[in-house]
């Protein structure tokens, strides 16, 4: 592949470098820490059958050894099983059919309500959007949708910053993050309680075409149908959510790039958006756990047992892998061969995430309505980080309607 000396039209910078933008070295041991940056390596152990070890899987299946593991942290054919029995939920065309004029609707409602107020603070629109799209393909949809993205964010906000159990954590490292997560069972109770409960008793008695309904008919337990809508909640709601806030920061900070994006075709528009979430993957580090001695392609010997942390912004910003100029936003960037346009933002292999199709298009059918209106932000963005995902939210984005002549 012939890569471009520069990008033909570059649209602004990553916002998020946080020290882990260098895809070099590629590989390399840190204490008992194989750090991965490159973006074949990353993407070779994503394919293997390294164990999850991200997300605090390891201290999730420590605490609860004889409950059955939520789909983020099943592995082998216990995970193989239950992404075929869901996968049907997050088809693109059962969510094209399905859940489109749902979206457009929502988006319409939302919007039309920003133009009304002539202002929004977008993090708790898109928090409100993006859980009534998620609770429709989860079965959530027994409580009032505005109160239960309230619960969440109260949950997800207050989660303890714990990525990943290395092994080595003193007692008192141990005692501060049991007494951290003790803070979340309140928010946790209120959302079992108020939402997912409800959803349970409907669903047993008018099962309905959705995860809720699928995990009842397959023996989960309701702490078990809890422990997987809290899984949903962070992977269908708080991400996307997040993506929304960084492509409108993105889009509005760039006349040119948002008028190429409302121009646009629907592939037009989604190869944007595959390209500003490939420089802002809003999940920045994945875990994984070897289970037996891996032979990379480079010549990486990774010993059975060793514990892998995935760069997925270096990966993603790997030169031989998506050009050069990695670190500007350019959809028309030329991408090495089997390169995905968001890169490994959804991560790949076995856990890739099952929601990518829903994740882009309702991102989308919010965007085209929202930028659609004579915006401004009157406010400086800012990022916090959230360490139990590795990921960024972004805070302070405040829209402004700006009136028109006539």
């Amino acid at each position: 592949m012939t890569q471009p000396t520069r990008c033909p039209v570059p649209h602004g910078t990553r916002k998020t470098s946080r020290g882990d933008d260098d895809a070099t070295p590629a590989v390399e041991l840190v204490g008992t820490t194989w750090h991965v940056r490159g973006h074949d390596q990353v993407r070779e152990v994503l394919r293997t059958g390294a164990l999850q070890a991200g997300f605090a899987s390891e201290t999730v299946q420590k605490n609860r050894p004889n409950a059955r593991k939520p789909v983020l942290f099943a592995d082998g054919e216990e995970h193989r099983t239950q992404r075929r029995k869901i996968a049907r939920f997050f088809a693109p065309a059962t969510v094209d059919k399905r859940y489109r004029e749902l979206m457009q609707t929502r988006a319409d409602a939302m919007v039309a309500q920003i133009a009304a107020q002539g202002r929004a603070d977008l993090a708790a629109v898109t928090m409100r959007y993006a859980v009534e799209v998620a609770a429709q393909v989860v079965g959530l949809t027994n409580s009032d949708t505005d109160a239960m993205a309230k619960r969440l964010s109260a949950f997800f906000e207050g989660t303890p910053p714990m990525a990943v159990d290395t092994g080595d954590q003193s007692r008192f490292a141990r005692l501060i993050t049991m007494l951290r997560g003790t803070r979340l069972m309140a928010p946790m109770m209120r959302f079992n309680r108020r939402d997912v409960a409800p959803a349970i008793a409907a669903r047993r008695a008018n099962p309905q075409a959705d995860v809720i309904s699928h995990l009842i008919e397959s023996g989960y337990t309701d702490e078990e149908i809890l422990m997987e809508c809290l899984t949903y909640g962070a992977a269908g709601m708080v991400t996307t959510r997040e993506f929304i806030s960084m492509a409108t920061w993105h889009l509005l900070g760039d006349e040119a790039l948002r008028t190429q994006y409302l121009s646009a075709d629907e592939p037009g528009r989604f190869r944007i958006l595959h390209e500003i979430l490939r420089l802002e993957p809003v999940v920045g580090h994945l875990y994984r756990r070897t289970t037996e001695a891996l032979d990379l392609s480079d010549g990486t010997h990774l010993p059975a047992g060793a514990l892998v942390d995935l760069y997925l912004r270096a990966a993603n910003a790997d030169e031989s892998a998506v050009g050069s100029q990695p670190l500007t936003l350019c959809p028309q960037r030329e991408l090495g061969p089997g390169v995905r346009g968001e890169a490994l933002s959804f991560g790949d292999g076995a856990h890739r995430c099952p929601g990518n199709a829903i994740a882009i298009q309702e991102s989308d059918i919010f965007l085209t309505r929202l930028l659609a209106l004579p915006l401004r932000l009157t406010s400086t963005p800012r990022l916090e980080w959230d360490e139990l995902i590795s990921g960024y939210a972004v805070r302070d984005i405040r829209l402004e309607v700006v009136p028109t002549n006539g």
